[in-house]
């Protein structure tokens, strides 16, 4: 069965997925005039901007709690910032060689542009939930698409993707790093997993917000920290490993893998699980958070997708190239990287991987968890199935997670990516241009002086009844 998996992913992945995702990065940076990459500095300035305390609703006049840009632009870190950074890298690499890496890169450059598109797209159509706002693809496909199917595929593929198959992911790498490192039973640290996991889903959005706005800026900065002095500790190899990358992944070397077109498949998937920009991920909690103008929280996330790849996983990719033990050795995933952090700094570099990818693999479970509720309650609002969801995500996948193989739990996340990539590029593919004008109007009140533009949905007359939100 798993020898399987393998096959139909190895064909979907080489055939299907990675044209589409390549196209659909080239065409929205094409159509959005570079916006990535002009505008970087407006992230940056939103982001720091955005304050993580109660604000005004401008649609409707009220003060009521709210989740922030940034506390939103935290949970989509927190799920990218994960097993795809530490173990997906190495996993990369060991298959792929270093040319991986390379393809990564450029993954997320043009796939930045995707996330900007789809994001903007989840808050120009979510819709009012209680007292919080929720939307993601699943919203945009019924509401944009007309294709209340489809919407409902894409929720179930998410549901399973996310809060189920992805969760056990990250259960599997937080066990292996912490037998690895303490010599723990993975039963144990499956079930400390799960009681902590549930105790935060049961809390809602909220505490899941404030949770990942705490965690994911402490471990992004301290394993940023430990990777740098590596590499001032080794600088003289830094051009050495920059030509081995770009050699390799167009097949100049054979140091490892199988040549380019493994360079490149390996480096498109494990960029893709780390950045899942076209995933249709990010859009979910992209959703919840309030603005003045969708554009602001399409270029907050697009900032998410450089956080992710060209900082963090570039992090795992050095310290695992410099060490030179992806060469001769049959470690794979988290277990390769903390053996070259051993090999850099001695006993210390297993035990800080450990913590490390438990605080980013922990993160993206509450995370993921939360992609799975949003797309429930598209379907159903009846509380029961919510509860039981939550056991299923937080509690049971993550115990199958802690006793599952690793080769297992990777195939079924390869699996569900790839359905659920495919369903969100056909409808971001037909609704982006309505985001191509969002951005016009974004960019017009910019010229014209406004510091923080605002958007009315009477500015898209021909959908106007069908946006919830922005009268």
């Amino acid at each position: 069965m798993n020898e399987l998996i393998t096959t139909v992913n190895d064909i979907i992945w080489s055939y299907v997925l990675m044209v589409a995702l390549v196209g659909c990065g080239l065409w929205f940076t094409w159509r959005t005039r570079f916006a990535q990459f002009r505008m970087v500095g407006e992230m940056i300035r939103l982001l720091t901007e955005s304050t993580m305390s109660t604000v005004k609703d401008h649609a409707r006049g009220e003060k009521e709690r709210r989740v922030s840009s940034f506390q939103a632009f935290a949970v989509s870190v927190a799920t990218r910032v994960g097993t795809g950074n530490l173990a997906g890298v190495a996993v990369a690499i060991a298959i792929g060689g270093p040319g991986a890496v390379f393809w990564m890169w450029v993954i997320a450059l043009i796939g930045s542009a995707t996330a900007f598109v789809e994001s903007t797209l989840a808050q120009l159509y979510k819709q009012k939930y209680k007292d919080f706002f929720i939307g993601g693809p699943a919203y945009y496909i019924q509401k944009g698409l007309k294709q209340r199917w489809m919407a409902i595929l894409f929720a179930i593929l998410i549901t399973l993707q996310f809060g189920l198959s992805n969760n056990s992911i990250q259960a599997n790498t937080i066990c292996g790093a912490m037998q690895e490192a303490f010599g723990w039973s993975p039963i144990w640290v499956g079930i400390l997993l799960a009681t902590m996991a549930l105790f935060i889903v049961f809390g809602g959005i909220w505490r899941i917000a404030q949770v990942s706005a705490v965690l994911v800026p402490f471990m992004a900065i301290g394993y940023l920290v430990l990777t740098l002095v590596i590499i001032v500790m080794n600088y003289h190899q830094i051009p050495h490993v920059f030509k081995i990358i770009v050699l390799d992944a167009f097949g100049f070397t054979q140091i490892a893998g199988g040549g380019i077109g493994a360079a490149m498949m390996n480096g498109i998937k494990r960029g893709l699980f780390s950045n899942e920009a076209g995933e249709g991920s990010a859009p979910n909690v992209a959703a919840t958070a309030v603005t003045t103008h969708p554009v602001k929280q399409g270029l907050i996330q697009a900032l998410g997708v450089f956080t992710d790849t060209l900082v963090v996983c570039s992090c795992t990719a050095f310290i695992i190239l410099i060490s030179g033990l992806y060469q001769n050795t049959t470690s794979s995933g988290i277990a390769l990287t903390q053996s070259a952090l051993q090999n850099e700094v001695g006993g210390i570099g297993p035990i800080f991987v450990a913590i490390a990818i438990f605080l980013f693999a922990f993160s993206s479970i509450i995370g993921n968890y939360y992609y799975g509720e949003a797309n429930i309650r598209f379907i159903t609002s009846n509380e029961k199935v919510i509860t039981v969801y939550r056991i299923c995500s937080a509690g049971i996948m993550v115990m199958f997670g802690a006793l599952a193989s690793f080769e297992l739990v990777w195939n079924l996340v390869d699996f569900f990516m790839a359905l659920l990539t495919a369903c969100n590029l056909v409808a971001i593919t037909l609704l982006g241009r309505y985001v191509f004008r969002l951005l016009d109007d974004y960019r017009q009140q910019k010229r014209n002086g406004i510091k923080e533009p605002v958007f009315h949905r009477s500015k898209l007359p021909e959908i106007e009844n069908d946006i919830e939100c922005w009268d």
